[in-house]
């Protein structure tokens, strides 16, 4: 049974304390929750050589939380991923969203700033926020619980439930970026992957989705079978030159609701393997093509985080599934509950 145990983390620039939850196992895996945005903030675990090892990216301060602009480890919503546009129609009232990718698009949305209410229950950390009607342009009062629990086969679940006053589209997601090779300023151009995934759908040039669902045959996009990030990253795909490397919704194969498969990681140097499971319908891959932009100077250790210098597998339904009417809804109802469930297993 893993432990839990709370020590502070710092303070907010208007002066709230963030709490730092330490979980950890005995099988010396230990991972770390802030309630300023449900962020997780590390994850150590020990490779072959019995090596203790930080896989995730992210911050040693809370100032760098605040001004930082990559959303290391943090809870995503109201709407994970882009929001063409950044408005929808909901029952014909359109509604004018926070444009939060350049003058575009809505993008991710504000819970990676908020702080949120942390309990401990047992050997589960569980956080909630009310986030109130219209905040960033999204209808209703939502009221949502993140929980996080590590198991003793170094599992790192994330549980969200989430319910409404007043119909209102909810899609959350975790936005942690894996580097197995640790705190080291590499890239992940070395990590070895497959993906349960033979589709994915497709952007334009702001973007935002075509509604075109596209097969991932003959494409950079295909870890069907096992490939390295780097292996075809320069490779001349007219998605790659929109998004400048994996920036992509892949459609899982497993249609049910089921937990599911997303993919695996390994890394030949250290024998470290992730795999990652949801129960979600898609997640975006991304190979962190823009962290070398980050308002924040510098991550843990002092590290300048470079270009693809982390790996997300991002659980979600479809971005954009407002305003495309062939892709699976996201409208949370009055007295229906959003269920999601992402499992991250990292062994050697």
């Amino acid at each position: 049974m893993s432990t839990i145990k709370s020590r502070e983390f710092g303070k907010t620039k208007d002066g709230q304390t963030v709490t730092a939850f330490d979980l950890s196992n005995n099988n010396g895996m230990s991972v770390t929750i802030l309630d300023f945005g449900a962020t997780v903030q590390s994850i150590y675990v020990r490779d072959k050589n019995g090596v203790l090892t930080d896989v995730v990216l992210g911050y040693d301060d809370i100032a760098s939380y605040e001004i930082g602009t990559c959303y290391y480890g943090a809870v995503v919503g109201r709407h994970a991923n882009r929001i063409g546009g950044a408005r929808f129609v909901l029952n014909n009232k359109e509604y004018t969203l926070t444009k939060s990718q350049g003058e575009e698009n809505h993008l991710h949305g504000i819970f990676i700033k908020k702080m949120f209410e942390a309990h401990i229950k047992g050997d589960a950390l569980k956080l909630t926020y009310l986030s109130p009607d219209m905040e960033e342009g999204f209808p209703g009062n939502l009221s949502v619980e993140v929980e996080y629990s590590l198991s003793e086969d170094n599992a790192l679940t994330i549980s969200y439930t989430a319910t409404t006053d007043a119909p209102t589209p909810v899609n959350l997601t975790n936005h942690s970026y894996f580097n197995l090779n640790g705190q080291d300023g590499s890239t992940v151009f070395d990590h070895k992957v497959t993906l349960n995934s033979s589709s994915f759908t497709e952007y334009d040039e702001s973007f935002a989705q075509t509604g075109r669902i596209i097969p991932v045959d003959n494409s950079p996009l295909d870890f069907r079978t096992e490939h390295s990030i780097g292996e075809r990253f320069y490779d001349d795909y007219y998605q790659f030159r929109l998004c400048t490397g994996y920036d992509h919704n892949m459609i899982i194969d497993d249609k049910d609701g089921r937990l599911k498969l997303i993919g695996t990681v390994k890394n030949d140097k250290n024998g470290l393997c992730l795999k990652a499971y949801t129960t979600e319908p898609s997640f975006q891959f991304y190979s962190a093509n823009y962290i070398h932009f980050d308002a924040a100077a510098n991550g843990k250790n002092g590290i300048k985080y470079p270009k693809n210098g982390g790996l997300c597998f991002e659980a979600q339904h479809y971005p954009d599934s407002l305003n495309h009417n062939n892709f699976p809804s996201v409208i949370l109802n009055p007295g229906e509950t959003y269920k999601q469930k992402t499992v991250y297993i990292i062994s050697v």
